[in-house]
């Protein structure tokens, strides 16, 4: 299956420190940092270390120790911006996009968290 992963994208290039980012965690899969254009007060981007292009990439082809780091990291973000309901958050939201038609502008895998105000409706029927 191709997945298209373009390495001189710019996550990539952050990755390997050639371009710099607001990092807010690092763990040993995992890089979030802010989005250079937030959409709310809280606006993350977090990011697996590996090479993936999607969602479906990574899930498919991600180490089981990538996809737990991965996912507790979004896990703990939430906490650190206050946005958790476990910790009694008032909540967010998890975005990821995947090729053209779901609006992705980088190749590499990346999920948005978005909180710190009321979000309003994801999508509106078409």
């Amino acid at each position: 299956m191709a997945h298209n992963y373009d390495p001189t994208n710019i996550f990539a290039r952050i990755l390997r420190g050639e371009i710099p980012a607001k990092t807010i965690l690092e763990t040993a899969h995992t890089l979030v940092f802010r989005d250079i254009t937030p959409q709310a007060p809280d606006h993350v981007l977090v990011i697996p270390k590996g090479a993936y292009a999607s969602f479906d990439h990574f899930g498919s082809e991600a180490s089981e120790a990538e996809i737990v780091d991965f996912y507790r990291t979004a896990a703990k973000i939430c906490e650190m911006l206050g946005a958790s309901l476990a910790t009694g958050g008032l909540g967010y939201r998890a975005i990821t996009n995947a090729g053209d038609q779901g609006g992705q502008e980088v190749p590499h895998y990346h999920l948005h968290i978005v909180a710190g105000c009321p979000l309003g409706r994801m999508l509106e029927k078409r």
